[in-house]
């Protein structure tokens, strides 16, 4: 996993790394995110994603270990004529609010294993009752694709792990496919990734 300080390096330039769009698996199905909440995005960098949202009436807290990275979603942002709420936060170390999320969105969230059991532990907890978790992730598959995500297979996910670590929330969808994805110069070709949307229930 990339350092703090990798990320700040890898944010520092005017171009934006992945991109000013939306994640295409967000953007085909952002409707199932109830349209009245709230929505926090974890490892959001740029702010792309939580952009997005934002656009869509959503009242949306973006998340992510970069100032660097949230300062340029703020001037996204503001390009865009939205507010989206910043937290600078480690992962490790943000509590999620309980009960207090319509949606939590997922993308390319890459941790180490036991911190992403805590994180998906503490999703289950923070969302509403009816509220979608959405999340793509990177499979170990895509070691041989070379398209871009972590060098360390231990930080992808495959669905066996997502069954167990979201134990509790109801699965809409859940996918481990190959896709083409063009996400500025950071994710580009085909790419080996896992998909899964998750209600909770009650």
């Amino acid at each position: 996993m990339a350092t703090m300080n990798t990320w700040d390096t890898r944010y520092s330039t005017d171009e934006f790394y992945y991109g000013t769009e939306p994640n295409d698996f967000l953007k085909a199905n952002a409707n199932l995110i109830p349209n009245v909440g709230e929505v926090l995005c974890l490892a959001e960098g740029e702010g792309r994603n939580a952009v997005f949202l934002a656009g869509l009436g959503l009242k949306v807290t973006a998340v992510d270990g970069s100032a660097v990275g949230l300062n340029k979603m703020d001037r996204l942002a503001k390009m865009k004529g939205v507010s989206v709420a910043s937290i600078v936060s480690d992962l490790g170390d943000y509590q999620i609010e309980p009960g207090k999320w319509d949606g939590i969105i997922s993308i390319w969230c890459h941790v180490p294993k036991e911190l992403r059991k805590k994180l998906h532990r503490a999703v289950l907890e923070g969302l509403r009752p009816g509220g979608v978790l959405l999340l793509e992730s990177y499979h170990p598959r895509q070691l041989g694709l070379k398209t871009g995500g972590p060098s360390d297979s231990s930080l992808m996910m495959t669905l066996h792990d997502l069954h167990e670590e979201l134990s509790g929330l109801a699965f809409v969808v859940a996918h481990e496919i190959e896709r083409e994805i063009q996400e500025g110069k950071g994710h580009f070709g085909l790419s080996a990734v896992t998909q899964v949307i998750c209600r909770k229930v009650k």
